[in-house]
């Protein structure tokens, strides 16, 4: 056995020479998988150089020094390219969705709450954007609810003061239930919304969320809207 099997660890071998050698790798994989975060998920171009200790997960086809690691985690350090292959039930942070992926057998499955041994999933997920406000009495945000999920509830943040002619609160809905997920709503920065559902929703369609004014019409404002919902995933295909 020259390596462990949860992590690829090098192991030390009977009069071996230059330990160190063998001994800062495992080490270096260690502090990479211990607490894995990877920078991006399905890059298929490495970058032009590395930073020591960051990892990606290679996406299909991939090309130059990652060619034929389609898959795998690439980890840069010592100045090169070292690559792991991950197990079934692996969870790693990722970066660039500010998020956890959770590992199937076959894909990294963003916000996967549990999976079955097939690769089904339950998907926890925040929608989170800016919208700003514009001269109108109902501001309806180009950003949608998915298709197909339910949502537990809509948090939302004043980051840029509502002003409005005759404004003096805001509600936050959706067509037909212009208030599901607040009323009486403040307008300075740092006002905020806790839209909890009665019951979780299910939207079978897209669907936009509405900012409400109580009476008048709204001239600017920027809410910082996060929808909190879950979305199932089917078995991996056969």
């Amino acid at each position: 056995m020259f390596e462990t099997n949860q992590f690829s660890l090098p192991l030390l071998q009977a009069s071996q020479a230059q330990k160190h050698i063998t001994v800062n790798e495992a080490l270096c994989r260690l502090d990479a998988v211990a607490q894995l975060r990877v920078q991006q998920v399905g890059v298929t171009v490495p970058p032009i150089s590395g930073i020591d200790g960051q990892a990606y997960v290679v996406g299909d086809l991939a090309t130059g020094d990652w060619t034929g690691q389609d898959g795998n985690i690439a980890l840069w350090f010592n100045g090169g390219w070292e690559f792991i292959s991950p197990l079934l039930g692996w969870r790693a942070f990722d970066v660039s969705a500010v998020a956890e992926r959770y590992y199937n057998g076959q894909d990294w499955v963003l916000g996967a709450v549990v999976c079955s041994g097939s690769g089904a999933a339950t998907v926890s997920r925040i929608v989170e954007f800016d919208h700003v406000l514009g001269a109108e009495a109902v501001s309806v945000t180009a950003t949608a609810i998915p298709s197909h999920s339910s949502v537990l509830g809509v948090t939302a943040r004043v980051v840029v003061p509502i002003a409005g002619t005759g404004v003096s609160t805001w509600g936050l809905g959706v067509n037909g239930d212009p208030t599901r997920y607040g009323n009486g709503l403040g307008m300075a920065l740092n006002s905020y919304a806790l839209g909890l559902g009665a019951t979780p929703t299910t939207y079978w369609s897209e669907t936009a969320l509405e900012i409400s004014a109580d009476a008048g019409s709204f001239t600017g404002g920027t809410i910082r809207l996060a929808v909190h919902l879950q979305e199932l995933s089917p078995p991996i295909g056969v």
